[in-house]
């Protein structure tokens, strides 16, 4: 298994770290940081493999913001991270944009990004043009709702089943539109539209997803349904409940794990 991007192929013979850059002034863990650029570049000499850089928080109740307030924000990121990476002599990042706006998708994939990361669910047509337009990886995620009002008593008969067929008609559909197989990413999103149990039994059964044949994402990173596990383990954080989830993710077939810090 593999992912081809525009301009290179990454071979899945090992975990991939995607590591998170928010430029947001109002992310739920560390919207607000003074330089995302420079954060960037000790996540890419941690170990990161991947680069995702948003530019609007996605955090249960938030308000949606426009494309142009998200350009204006990841643009000075984008071009940071690939100038600082070229000044310390590292090979040029591989990048993400975490976005469901075409507009952004395409400003981002002219300045060098090689991956979109849609959480949703890669349905706009513009959005699956972008990806054929420049040969880019596309992430689809599953959520139920928006942002603003997904935590809202969200309900499934079977939680995974429904998840993963979701997945599985949005991967037919890009398929189907002319993005190779090669190029899809499924997400199922966890904290977006799921009860802390919704959750866990995801992760639980998280070995279902492989039944998709490509690649899994699974952003799971200090997300509320870790809190129950800080409170029955005094002195636990949220990046230490993380690190114990992502073993369980990885021991579950998942291809790419994406945290604030490192996940190993």
């Amino acid at each position: 298994m593999q992912i081809q991007t525009a301009f290179r192929t990454i071979p899945l013979d090992r975990p991939l770290w995607m590591g998170i850059v928010n430029a947001t002034p109002d992310s739920f863990s560390d919207g607000g940081r003074p330089d995302p650029a420079g954060h960037a570049i000790s996540l890419l000499l941690e170990g990161a493999d991947i680069l995702d850089v948003g530019g609007e928080s996605t955090r249960p109740g938030c308000d949606p913001v426009s494309a142009p307030v998200e350009i204006r924000r990841i643009a000075p990121v984008i071009e940071g991270i690939f100038a600082r990476a070229e000044a310390l002599g590292l090979e040029k990042p591989l990048l993400s944009v975490d976005t469901y706006h075409p507009e952004t998708a395409r400003f981002a994939l002219e300045h060098g990004v090689e991956i979109l990361n849609d959480i949703s669910g890669a349905e706009d047509p513009e959005m699956i043009q972008a990806a054929v337009d420049f040969g880019a990886a596309i992430c689809f995620m599953h959520k139920k709702g928006t942002p603003k009002t997904m935590q809202e008593n969200p309900t499934y008969d079977d939680v995974t089943a429904e998840v993963l067929a979701y997945l599985a008609a949005r991967r037919d559909a890009l398929l189907d539109a002319g993005i190779p197989c090669e190029k899809l990413i499924a997400d199922p999103g966890l904290g977006f539209g799921k009860t802390f149990a919704h959750n866990w039994t995801l992760v639980e059964q998280m070995d279902r997803f492989q039944e998709l044949e490509i690649p899994v994402l699974v952003g799971h990173s200090r997300k509320g349904f870790l809190r129950p596990m800080c409170e029955e383990n005094p002195g636990m954080t949220r990046d230490d409940a993380t690190r114990i989830v992502t073993r369980t993710l990885l021991e579950k077939g998942v291809q790419i794990i994406r945290t604030h810090v490192k996940p190993w």
